[in-house]
């Protein structure tokens, strides 16, 4: 039992880290010291050492010497190679998604959205995250692959520190909202190319904003390919 509620607490704050992270609560090359994030998080040193070790594991942080763990600044060109990837992943999903659509998804999609275009009017960066997470998960879920859910699941994780310039920005929350319900026209409809087309298009804001604030703080030097 102890040993269960030690790795229900990991998983807590494991996700609760990773949501300051995407928020931009936590910044990149921010040290994550496990004395501090303990106290404030009111959990023994050794939950917030596993709980880093995973986020360390799925790369939202790095061990940096002389320093400790801290949020891990992504290299602009491994952003561009791994939303090149996401894309690639995802538009198949779209293309595979049943069209007519099954039975039940339109209004599952539309409960989601509207959990979170409230969130977006309430300027609620966490629970848009969570509704948009939720979105995601059950669009592409629709495509029936186990097996290629996963590996979108993984790659948008890899990379969730991107969104940390855009996720408070209420400019790009209302984009995402409104291109949320673009999607869910698009499944209503049968329009496969819409979908497409807006799946593969959804992803460009928050790349292009991450890449162009690293590229201004680095000065403007070109970063690896």
């Amino acid at each position: 039992m102890l040993k269960l509620q030690t790795t229900d607490r990991v998983r807590s704050i494991t996700a609760t880290l990773e949501e300051e992270i995407v928020l931009g609560w936590l910044m990149p090359r921010e040290r994550l010291v496990e004395e501090d994030l303990a106290e404030r998080l009111e959990v023994k040193r050794h939950v917030v050492r596993e709980a880093l070790a995973e986020l360390e594991r799925v790369g939202l942080v790095e061990r940096v010497p002389n320093r400790g763990a801290v949020v891990r600044l992504l290299d602009p060109g491994d952003v561009r190679q791994i939303y090149s990837v996401r894309v690639a992943l995802e538009t198949l999903a779209a293309e595979q998604i049943p069209l007519p659509a099954p039975a039940g998804l339109v209004s599952r999609l539309e409960d989601i959205q509207d959990t979170h275009s409230a969130a977006v009017a309430n300027s609620d960066a966490r629970a848009a995250f969570r509704a948009n997470m939720t979105f995601h998960e059950t669009l592409f879920g629709a495509c029936g692959n186990g097996h290629l859910v996963e590996l979108i699941q993984a790659m948008a994780q890899k990379v969730h520190g991107v969104r940390s310039i855009t996720a408070g920005s209420d400019q790009h929350l209302a984009l995402a909202r409104d291109e949320h319900r673009a999607m869910i026209a698009a499944i209503a409809t049968g329009d496969r190319a819409r979908l497409v087309s807006l799946c593969r298009d959804h992803l460009s804001p928050s790349r292009d904003a991450y890449i162009a604030a690293v590229e201004r703080r680095s000065g403007g030097r070109p970063s690896r390919a």
